[in-house]
């Protein structure tokens, strides 16, 4: 693994990448209120160890990349789509395979129709269009976050325990919740933060619109990755993407949340490598 803080149009760019730059690039693009390691360290180096150049990165309000003063989000959601080009001409990579998880998944579908040159395939989990017709996220979800005033942002055993009990509720019935390795991982996150409160920033931003109503045109290899039991952007989503995007396929996750969970790791791994192996 190799950190690049990437220095671009006034911001920066926190980064890490695994295996050798000479191999495919897979650029992989995290979702709201989450920083680059939950790309799990192990998850990212198999996933190099296919062949792949693997590269993620902090989105802005995560992790050691850029922090707006909170409810002050100076950017949108446009801007964060073209933050991922910033991120490949740093590794001087024209051309990628793109992951996006949940939000990241939205900036992915955003950025095979605003930079469709530099995009090889894509694949999106956990994700979704937001057309309207589609179901909304479970109430024990919007119940957990209706509590969010009463974090203490500046003490980390009360972010911490939110970002567990976060992971907590999205889990699916299938798998065992790893309290252990999320409340670590929580840690890591409370560490290498410049200002935690400040990826609440991500619910605030505006944009996108206009490029998710036009997915059915985007025109690269889809790959649609959905837990069947997803709480927060029901299944029903990922179905309606498949549908939408030319060339997409649908792989269900059965009894997944809204998590790339270990136990699911050889399956996305393996179906990662397969569709960025594929000829446009």
């Amino acid at each position: 693994m190799n950190e690049l803080l990437i220095k671009s149009d006034g911001i920066e760019i926190c980064s890490e990448s695994f295996g050798e730059q000479v191999h495919p690039a897979i650029l992989l693009i995290m979702g709201a209120q989450s920083s680059l390691i939950w790309w799990e360290e192990e998850f990212c180096q198999r996933l190099a160890d296919t062949g792949r150049f693997v590269v993620r990165y902090d989105n802005r309000d995560v992790g050691c990349s850029t922090t707006y003063e909170p409810g002050q989000p100076d950017y949108t959601f446009e801007d964060m789509a073209d933050d991922a080009i910033r991120v490949l001409d740093a590794y001087k990579i024209e051309q990628a395979h793109i992951v996006g998880m949940s939000m990241g998944g939205m900036l992915t579908q955003m950025i095979a129709l605003r930079h469709p040159d530099r995009v090889l395939t894509v694949t999106l989990l956990a994700t979704s269009n937001f057309a309207l017709d589609l179901p909304p996220m479970e109430e024990k979800v919007m119940d957990y976050f209706s509590n969010m005033e009463a974090i203490d942002w500046t003490n980390e055993q009360s972010v911490v325990d939110f970002v567990v009990g976060r992971s907590r509720i999205l889990v699916g019935s299938k798998h065992s919740f790893d309290e252990n390795k999320v409340y670590q991982l929580a840690k890591e996150e409370w560490k290498r933060s410049n200002n935690m409160a400040s990826m609440n920033n991500h619910a605030m931003l505006s944009g996108g619109e206009s490029y998710l109503a036009r997915t059915g045109e985007i025109n690269v290899p889809t790959l649609v990755i959905h837990g069947t039991e997803d709480p927060i952007i029901p299944y029903e989503h990922g179905i309606h993407l498949a549908n939408e995007i030319p060339r997409a396929f649908l792989l269900a996750l059965e009894g997944a949340g809204h998590e790339i969970h270990y136990d699911d790791w050889d399956l996305i791994i393996d179906s990662i490598s397969k569709h960025t192996s594929m000829p446009n």
